[in-house]
């Protein structure tokens, strides 16, 4: 089994920045409901779409390490 420099980073950058993105999904929902509590049943299924789609960015970065 061959290690690349390229693999690792494909790995450090997919997994770092859709966590981040995440994070702050979840901190903005937070705030929203935070200030309008009402807002709850419409943003809870955004921000769970939302962090679905971040989520998917990161697994495909993860195959992709292992293809490269």
């Amino acid at each position: 089994m061959e290690f690349s420099v390229t693999g690792g980073l494909i790995v450090a950058l997919g997994g770092a920045i859709p966590a981040l993105a995440i994070g702050l999904i979840g901190a903005k929902a937070m705030e929203a409901i935070g200030r309008n509590p009402e807002a709850q049943a419409k943003v809870l299924p955004a921000m769970l779409l939302g962090m679905a789609f971040a989520e998917a960015i990161a697994i495909y970065a993860l195959v992709l390490a292992f293809t490269g």
